[in-house]
Formats: structure tokens, sequence, C-alpha cells
């Protein structure tokens, strides 16, 4: 009996002996989801927006999270031996509130759906899987400052942190067991279409650190950052882009199985006072919680809110006017802009806002009145709107030559017109008809019906335009050998037929004007050329067909004298074919005068 007592307690000893060996080496799980979802209000999944506007806002969202192995075991080939964690389906419940468009208080807590997995060796080591299929991941309190910029500026700096209270267990991989705490930096811009985000920090754990796979998880201090850049579309109401997230261990610092590394592409659209969002990705590494493919998707609610700096009743994001009350427009870009002459001309552009007047491409006369003589006095008020002079105080002399008493019998500036008569004393003109202009320069010399002060070719007829630089000119002109044309003649896409376009038909008008001007030139050679797009072949039979189709049109439009019509296809480029710019001079039509029959050089 005493025998038996003595083996029965050396067998206890024993049992107990290796169950506190067993408990010493059992090891204990962590937090293996690494990716942490932005606050709500965010239009990213992992960074901020930095969306601080009211001044009590509240959010209330959730984020779907679906991770495929994000803590396996492998073997040194890239096999997998065992999925510790092989399905965690998370469910972030989350809410944030704005204060007074500069603060932002926010909550999270993941609420695991499913989390399965099995148990594997690692170096020796027995791990097991999750514990529970359902469970609770860590609470999550956050705080944030907006110190620079405003949403949808193109840079806004935000700082805040995040602390972590241990809610969920270690066993089901779902925290880290002890308070965790990460101050951040946070970035985002907005300029134009495009929008960016940055967030990086370090989280400090005040956990034990119990070693997995004998690098350190759940204790000492992670690096982290995340990246995110897209474009917006539907009207702004939607942002699709890419985002970038990592962390490391800074015991084991760019360690391989410590430092995951995910890359996704999401996409969000807000409707009124809903957001939804939808990405897809996964792990880029194989570290710790770098899952081979993640899906994600969120749902939320905030009051919708419109901000109207000039309180004109159009929300500041449609407003081409942001900061100058005006009505509301169909035309996005005249939408809450102000005309209060009601000439046409938004008033941001006028530089007459209160004096109706014409479109110009000069912004210091844009929207004031005519004033065709151009000396600074409006037609309007001008007492000699054709002929230049000095703004006076006297409506009956303001915008007139300067004048000084009269000799009768004097002609003081030697044009042939007696002081008496001439308008212009001190300026030599020409006799006319109108007493207002008798004695004073021609107003409109080419006699083109575009008066000198307007036209940039004034000895030279042409038509009006749009450019200042070609107002007045014409379309075509000798020079050097050579028809030198305003505007380019066009061909249908990778075609020989002609486009019908205004300017196409001006080019070739102005061709047989300057022709029938000129009838000592009795030989022309068209030239077509094309950029380097294609075969050096098919764009040297291109260009051939498309110099002989303007031969054929200058034929049937009466043009008698020799033609002659030569494709030099890419063979002469006359800029880069590099760019979209370049190729567009590459594609032209030139006309060279045969050199026997050119005509004088003109002046």
């Amino acid at each position: 009996m005493s025998r038996l007592l003595v083996v029965s307690a050396g067998l206890a000893v024993t049992l107990l002996r290796v169950s506190t060996a067993g408990a010493q080496v059992s090891p204990r799980g962590f937090a293996v989801n690494r990716l942490e979802p932005s606050e709500r209000g965010s239009e990213w999944f992992t960074t901020e927006s930095l969306d601080f506007r009211g001044h009590f806002r509240p959010a209330l969202g959730v984020v779907g999270d679906y991770q495929y192995r994000p803590l396996s075991i492998y073997d040194k080939d890239g096999k997998v031996v065992a999925d510790l964690v092989k399905h965690q389906f998370t469910m972030n419940a989350g809410a944030s509130f704005v204060l007074l468009e500069r603060l932002r208080l926010g909550l999270n807590l993941p609420v695991l759906l499913y989390n399965q997995g099995e148990a594997g060796l690692l170096k020796g080591i027995r791990y097991e899987g999750p514990t529970s299929d359902q469970g609770v991941g860590d609470l999550r309190f956050s705080l944030d400052v907006r110190l620079v910029g405003a949403y949808r500026d193109a840079f806004t700096l935000g700082v805040g942190a995040s602390l972590w209270v241990p809610t969920g267990s270690r066993q089901d991989y779902a925290s880290d067991g002890a308070v965790r705490v990460a101050p951040r930096l946070l970035v985002a811009g907005n300029p134009g279409i495009f929008a960016y985000a940055l967030k990086a920090g370090f989280t400090h754990h005040a956990g034990d650190g119990k070693p997995f796979g004998e690098e350190t998880t759940g204790g000492g201090t992670d690096a982290f950052a995340a990246a995110s850049a897209g474009v917006r579309f539907l009207g702004d109401t939607g942002l699709v882009g890419p985002e970038v997230s990592t962390s490391s261990s800074v015991d084991g610092f760019f360690a391989r199985r410590t430092t995951p590394v995910e890359a996704l592409l999401g996409s969000h659209v807000t409707f009124g006072a809903f957001r939804w969002g939808l990405g897809v990705g996964g792990g880029l590494t194989r570290g710790y919680g770098s899952p081979t493919s993640r899906v994600l998707f969120n749902v939320e609610w905030s009051p919708a809110i419109v901000l109207d700096r000039d309180k004109d009743g159009v929300d500041d994001l449609a407003d081409a006017c942001p900061d100058a009350a005006g009505p509301r427009r169909d035309d996005p870009a005249q939408n809450g802009c102000a005309d209060r002459d009601s000439d046409g001309i938004l008033d941001k552009d006028d530089a007459c806002m209160n004096a109706q007047g014409v479109r110009t491409n000069d912004i210091r006369t844009n929207g004031c009145p005519a004033d065709r003589d151009g000396d600074g006095v409006h037609d309007s008020d001008d007492a000699c709107p054709d002929v230049p002079g000095r703004e006076t105080r006297d409506p009956k002399t303001t915008g007139c030559p300067a004048t000084r008493e009269r000799e009768p019998e004097r002609d003081s500036d030697g044009d042939g017109v007696l002081d008496k008569e001439d308008a212009c004393l001190d300026i030599p003109g020409q006799k006319a008809s109108d007493p207002n202009t008798n004695g004073c320069p021609d107003a409109d010399r080419d006699k083109d019906g575009i008066l000198n002060a307007q036209d940039a070719c004034p000895d030279e007829p042409g038509r009006a335009d749009a450019d200042p630089k070609r107002s007045g000119c014409p379309k075509a002109t000798v020079t050097d050998g050579a028809i030198t044309l305003v505007e380019p003649i066009k061909f249908k896409t990778a075609s020989a037929v002609l486009e019908q376009d205004r300017g196409t038909q001006d080019a070739l008008e102005g061709v047989i004007a300057v022709l029938r001007g000129h009838p000592e030139i009795k030989a022309l050679e068209v030239q077509g050329h094309t950029d380097n797009r294609g075969g050096a072949a098919a764009n040297k039979r291109l260009s051939q067909e498309r110099a002989a189709s303007v031969v054929k049109w200058l034929q049937a439009h009466g043009l008698v004298i020799e033609l002659k019509a030569s494709g030099k296809g890419q063979e002469s480029p006359v800029d880069t074919n590099a760019t979209d710019e370049g190729r567009t001079h590459n594609r032209r039509v030139e006309f060279l005068v045969s050199p026997q029959k050119s005509p004088p050089k003109q002046p």
C-alpha cells in the first residue's frame, strides 16, 4: 500500500512537471489583422481624407473585412504547411464626431463573425488555431486635430493618436493582450480631380512581446505607414484609387516576417448622407498578418453638409465662384457666378463689371464698352470714337486729339488740311468728308473693315479673328518662295478627305486669293507631309493622296496654273514626333513656288 502511494505520488509529480513544462512553451497569439480601418467619415479604407466639416457632425458606419490566409506556416519551398488563421471575417463597427471643424473623436470595435484556422508546428513549436469562431477584437479610441488646410484643399495636415483597449482574445488572434497607443501624422489633399492621403506613426505595445516564430509580436514598438492616391468621378461624388499600407517591428526593422505590406484598390461613392465602398487586394509579402487576399466593404451615414462661403445658395463644391455671390446656372463653369452688368461676361472676368461691354482677349478691356480707336476712352464716351485721342473732362472733346488755338489759314501738321478744318491739328492725316475725321490718319488703311488699332496687319486686308494676333490679316501670304498659311489644312483621320471646317476652307481660299493677286506665279508644287506614326510606305502614299486632294480642290475652284502634287511622307519633320503638338505640326501641306517663276520677295 505504501509502495502504491509512493508510485502514485511520483506519477503525479511527473504529470505536473510535464503539464508545467507544456504551459511554459505554449505560445500565445496576437492581433493578426494589421490593417487598421480609417475613421468613419473618410473616403479611404486605410488613410484619412481629413473631412473636419461641421461644428458637431457625427458619422456612423461599418467596415466589413474578409482575410484569406493572414497567418500561415510555410516550408522552405514556400508551400503552405498549416493555416493558423485561414479565414477571418471582421465587421468593424465605428463612429466619429467632428467638433468645431477642428477636432475629431473616433472609436472602432472589431467584431469577428468568422475566425477559422488549424494547429501547426513552427520551428518545433506547436501553435493552435483560433479557439473560437466568433469574438471581438481590441476596442480603439482616436483623437485627431486638423492643423493646416481644409477638406478638398491641395494640402491638409493633421496630427492625432489612437488607443487600443485589450477587449479581444490572444487565443483568437484578435488582440495583443495589452494596451497599445499610436501617435500619428495625417496628410490629405485634393488638387482638382486628383486626391491623395498619407498616414505615418508608430505603435507602442505595453505587452510583454512573447516570441512568435522567434520574432517578437504583440509587444515593443512598431512603425507604420499608409498611402492612398485616386481620381474623383461621378461629378466628384466618387473616388477610386490604390492604397498601400505597411508596418514593421522596431526590434526587427524590415525583417521579412514582421514587415507585412499590403496593397488594395478601393472605391467609394457618396449619395446624399450615405457612403458606400468596396476594396480588393492582398499582401505583397509573407509577413505575419499579410493575407493572401482581402476584400473590404463599408457602409456609413453622416449628415450631408453644404458649405456656401458666399451665401448664394450654391454649394462651394459646385460653385465656380465660391467667394462671390451669384445665381445658380446650368453651366458648371458659370454656376454661382455674378454678371452685374448683364453683358454675358462674368464679374470675375469683367474688367468693367458695372458697365455693359464686349468680350476681348485682353484682361484689361474684357467686358468693357467698345473702344474702336484704342485710345482708352470707351466709344460710348468718346467724342471722336474713330480717332485716337486723350481723355478730358469735357464730354465734347474727351477721346479727341489734343487741340490748341487754331490759326485758320495755317496747316500745322502739313497734311494739306488747314487748321480751321483739321480735326487732328498735330497729326498728319488725309482729307475726309466727315468733319470729325478730316485731317486725321486713316483709321482703316487697308479698308478691310477692321480699324488700325485692332488690325494685326493694318496694311493688308484680312478677316476679323478672335485671336488679336491674327485679326485683320490675310489667310495666306507669299514669303521666301512659299505660300504661308495662317490656318492649317486638315484631313479626316488616316484619310485624304478634306475637313469641311472653317479653318481649312479659309486656308484654301487664301491660297487662291494669293495666286490671283500674283499673276506672275505660273507653277506651284503642293507637298503633303505626315508624322511618323504608321509605316513609312503607307505615310508616303497617304501624303501623296492628300497633296492630290488639295490640287483637285484648287482646280475645281478655277485655278488654272501648273500644279504638281508631291507626297513626302514622314521624311521632313518640322517638329518632334514625341508629342501630340509636334506631330500636329508635322502633319501639314506646303505650297512651294517654282524658283524661276517666283515673285519678288515681299518687303
